[in-house]
């Protein structure tokens, strides 16, 4: 049956009515004819009275917005570029239903996080699963994912893909003034097929001086002082509420599990008979990383891949992340620090050259153990290709650091942020591929495919279409900018 919500500027929207809608904790969800919108209403009629749930929903959709331009009222500094970018990161409300009851508006979400027809190897439960959320659950937790078909898991490529993007959504979120305050596998949909994942839910969230949060969170995705504290009344001083920092504990969880498939503190340390006491100790005052290298208690007898296997930047902030910030949340790694990070560890991605490994990528950081961690397989040494960056320091011509390494491979693509310094693949990043590299009768190649500057070994000028053969020690200028890297080419030994 069709109907019409009535928004508070006075624009009507259809909807349609259907027995027994999805219903959540809060709100219970029509869609639009074309299900390109859904109209949620509150499961309980006070919040309409509720002035600051008012105020707090007109900030999230206006000032605090990145979905929206600033030019139209949206968060300060976004574009109407950045604020497309971040339209398809988050699900954001778009209005304010007043009538037929106090509710909201929000964009569908697309269809590659719903369940197709045929997700699992199980029928009964790819009909189950059917037109359900993606909710990454299904894709880090190794008791589940043996049940889901092999094109749904996506590969770890996709995985890291998918941690970028989350850690970009949730330091745009942080720079607007937000905190999400129930940052779990239920609020972020995921698509490991195309490493694509988005933040929903966004009607929770804290925003400063207006409205505390409503909800502690979600088992396993707790702060540890969130719920140590949890039992004393709110208004207490000693109570801590969810905040940036607690988002920061649930994005370094959320990331941890999409990389190495498990939880970080659920180990074999037990502190209580009784099952809920236990859980409470585990996760809230007696939490314990499970690769904490002080203590060994909770760690698994199969740890397997671990947080070495993932490269040196990762490597440090899960340590801030679980060692030093577990119970010290000041200590936490903040989202951009994980943006940096994992995209520094993007470069260094290197394809198994094993067709049968199931992660089918890997981080091959270091050129003395060139192995997939995954399955044991070697990297043929004619295809260890490694461009190690420089950049000039300012000021100082003929003076370099080090600006980053990145590994090569067949058709692998280089951007502008792998050209010239000072640049970086965030949400206003120029994403024209300027050259790549390729294996071509034997050799490796860099092809110039849209730089003016590239220079070859001996300094001449190397056009657009033409390549440099990347041979061992090999020194060049991608870029004759003042800002332009120098490259060096190391080669399998």
């Amino acid at each position: 049956m069709a109907a019409e919500a009535i928004l508070t500027d006075g624009r009507k929207l259809p909807y349609v009515i259907r027995e027994n809608p999805p219903r959540g904790g809060m709100k219970h969800t029509y869609f639009a004819p074309d299900q390109s919108y859904v109209v949620q209403f509150f499961n309980n009629p006070d919040h309409a009275r509720d002035p600051n749930l008012r105020r707090r929903l007109e900030a999230i959709i206006g000032k605090y917005n990145p979905t929206r331009p600033e030019a139209q009222g949206g968060a300060p500094g976004g574009s109407e570029a950045m604020a497309a970018y971040f339209a398809q990161k988050f699900c954001w409300p778009t209005a304010i239903v007043e009538r037929p009851e106090f509710g909201i508006v929000c964009p569908a979400y697309p269809s590659n996080y719903f369940f197709s027809d045929n997700a699992s190897t199980v029928p009964e439960l790819s009909a189950d699963l059917r037109g359900k959320d993606k909710r990454s659950k299904w894709f880090t937790s190794p008791r589940l994912r043996r049940y889901m078909r092999e094109q749904e898991l996506g590969d770890f490529r996709s995985m890291l893909q998918m941690s970028i993007s989350l850690a970009r959504s949730i330091r745009r979120m942080h720079q607007a003034g937000l905190a999400h305050s129930d940052l779990s596998c239920n609020n972020v949909l995921v698509d490991p097929q195309s490493g694509s994942c988005v933040v929903i839910d966004i009607d929770s969230l804290v925003v400063p001086g207006l409205y505390p949060p409503e909800v502690i969170g979600t088992g396993g995705y707790i702060a540890p002082e969130v719920l140590e504290t949890s039992s004393l009344p709110f208004g207490h001083p000693g109570r801590r509420l969810p905040s940036v920092y607690t988002d920061l504990h649930a994005l370094a969880v959320l990331i941890y599990e999409y990389l190495l498939l498990r939880h970080p503190l659920s180990g074999p340390a037990s502190y209580s008979s009784d099952p809920e006491e236990d859980d409470f100790l585990c996760m809230g005052p007696k939490a314990l990383f499970i690769e904490d290298p002080q203590d060994s208690r909770n760690r698994p007898a199969d740890l397997g891949l671990t947080i070495q296997d993932l490269g040196p930047a990762l490597e440090e902030l899960f340590l801030r992340a679980f060692a030093g910030g577990l119970h010290c949340p000041d200590a936490r790694p903040s989202a951009m620090e994980w943006e940096k990070a994992l995209v520094k560890t993007w470069d260094l991605l290197q394809p198994c050259e094993n067709p049968d490994c199931a992660a089918r990528w890997f981080i091959f950081h270091d050129l003395r153990r060139p192995v997939c961690p995954f399955c044991g397989h070697a990297v043929s040494r004619e295809n260890i290709v490694r461009l190690r960056l420089r950049s000039q320091l300012r000021g100082r011509a003929g003076q370099w650091t080090g600006a980053g390494e990145v590994n090569v491979y067949h058709n692998m693509p280089l951007f502008q942020w792998h050209v010239l310094s000072g640049r970086f693949p965030d949400e206003k990043a120029d994403r024209e591929m300027v050259a790549y590299a390729c294996r071509y009768q034997g050799q490796w190649l860099l092809v110039n495919h849209a730089l003016s500057g590239m220079l070859s070994p001996g300094g001449s000028l190397v056009p657009a279409g033409q390549a440099i053969l990347l041979k061992d020690g090999a020194v060049f200028r991608l870029s004759n900018e003042d800002r332009g890297y120098l490259a060096e080419v190391v080669r399998g030994r």
